[in-house]
């Protein structure tokens, strides 16, 4: 089994195409992007076809998607973090574009002949406890009397669950049409191409040491732009003067090798529904358009003073939790050889919810936050920040993540001590759920403690 090297996705198209210069020397623009990733990607996308006489230019540290843009799970959903009171009565009307940001990822796969392995089967959270049914059950409750209804999310009964995937022990499900699979590095690859045919330079190597109102600050040069728009998600912390504003969450994953049609046969899965259970460290899954299982999970969630590692290197006991669950999850891959363990980090603000910023007079802008769940709310923040950029009053510009600022976090050891505690806790509470049968005391005290409800 291979480790790290980025991960599988890239592995599987033979790595990164890299070959990018680096920033030449100082130079102007309209617009300098930081990071190419998907929020980078798709804001110059979107800036350029809106605008073509744009000089837009993308500065990245390593290579084009060598964050969490190439490393997640595949998951394009409509669902996006942080608890629906947060974002006041706004949430119905961004949750309303976050289900259309899915199908405007389709529309640009099929304008720009982006083979990303896309298919848009839909979302299944898995119960495999009691405890876990009732939290779901209580999930779709609260959905609905928001405005959702049963097209949007429904319960399944594990019967009902049965003829889409047999998951050993699910007791109940839920299950939305508003998300897809997907190959997250053909995805940013086939952006990448379609951002430089629109005429929008991409220099890799090109680290931004620091953003200052009208200017991107790296070795080789100052980039002077009227905007400035930060898009380092789990990076952040690298920039000077932003180490409390996201901080790096580490998540892991394991991909199968081929499963035979008999390990198929007995799991189910006839179409590529992504998958996740509701334990409070959840694994999330995807069958691969290779017939593959991949699984993830946060394994070790964060690292002492925001670090992150270079090649994603993933630690034996996070594998063998991950397989562990695979095998229990579905006791037919018990047989399967597993091919690549990889990690990567994503963006996580205090509040747990995702922010879009852009202020006129600095000329400074954002979006991130996403807690790993930004393939498709990338998208819709990206048109956000298009209209912000060009001066346009639009439904996007209106949405309740405008604008939002949550408080910075703690320094360190406190960081370090409250991430790692949080996660311990939230294990010990799923320890508790499967021995009683019934939602856990300590994690609802540890989601208000940690600002997640």
């Amino acid at each position: 089994m291979r480790t790290g090297e980025l991960g599988f996705w890239w592995r599987s198209l033979g790595g990164p195409p890299g070959g990018r210069e680096q920033l030449p020397g100082p130079a102007e623009a309209d617009v300098a992007i930081v990071g190419a990733g998907y929020t980078g990607l798709w804001t110059a996308y979107y800036l350029k076809r809106a605008q073509p006489s744009l000089r837009v230019v993308v500065l990245e540290a390593e290579l084009v998607g060598y964050g969490a843009s190439g490393r997640n799970g595949g998951w394009a959903t409509g669902f996006f973090s942080g608890p629906p009171r947060a974002y006041g009565a706004g949430f119905m009307a961004l949750q309303r574009e976050m289900f259309d940001a899915v199908d405007e990822i389709a529309r640009v796969l099929a304008r720009e002949q982006i083979d990303a392995d896309f298919v848009k089967s839909g979302h299944l959270t898995v119960a495999l406890d009691a405890a876990q049914a009732q939290r779901l059950r209580a999930r779709v409750r609260e959905l609905h009397s928001l405005g959702l209804d049963d097209g949007d999310v429904r319960e399944l009964s594990g019967e009902q669950l049965g003829p889409r995937v047999r998951v050993a022990g699910a007791q109940a499900a839920t299950f939305s049409p508003h998300a897809a699979r997907l190959h997250p590095a053909k995805l940013v690859a086939g952006l990448a191409a379609a951002v430089e045919r629109l005429g929008v330079p991409i220099h890799e190597r090109t680290p931004v040491r620091e953003i200052l109102a009208g200017e991107a600050r790296t070795a080789h040069g100052t980039v002077r732009a009227r905007w400035v728009v930060r898009a380092s998600e789990g990076y952040t912390a690298s920039l000077r003067g932003q180490r409390h504003a996201l901080v790096p969450m580490n998540s892991s994953m394991i991909v199968t090798e081929p499963l035979g049609p008999e390990v198929w046969e007995a799991i189910g899965w006839d179409g590529a529904e992504v998958l996740e259970d509701n334990a409070h460290v959840f694994v999330y899954l995807q069958r691969t358009a290779d017939g593959r299982i991949a699984i993830g999970g946060r394994g070790v969630p964060y690292r002492f003073g925001s670090r992150t590692d270079r090649d994603g290197a993933t630690a034996r006991a996070t594998v063998e939790q991950l397989r562990e669950k695979l095998h229990a999850m579905f006791p037919a891959t018990a047989g399967a050889r597993l091919d690549h363990a990889w990690s990567g980090v994503l963006g996580v603000a205090r509040d747990w919810c995702v922010s879009v910023q852009a202020d006129g007079a600095s000329g400074l802008a954002s979006a991130g936050g996403y807690v790993g769940q930004g393939v498709a709310a990338s998208n819709l923040a990206a048109r956000t920040l298009r209209d912000l950029l060009l001066e346009q009053s639009t439904e996007l510009t209106e949405l309740p993540w405008v604008g939002r600022r949550a408080r910075r976090w703690e320094p360190e050891p406190l960081r370090w001590t409250g991430i790692r505690g949080v996660y311990a806790l939230y294990r010990r509470a799923d320890e508790i759920e499967r021995r009683s049968g019934r939602p856990s005391a300590l994690a609802r005290f540890v989601d208000g403690v940690s600002g997640r409800n």
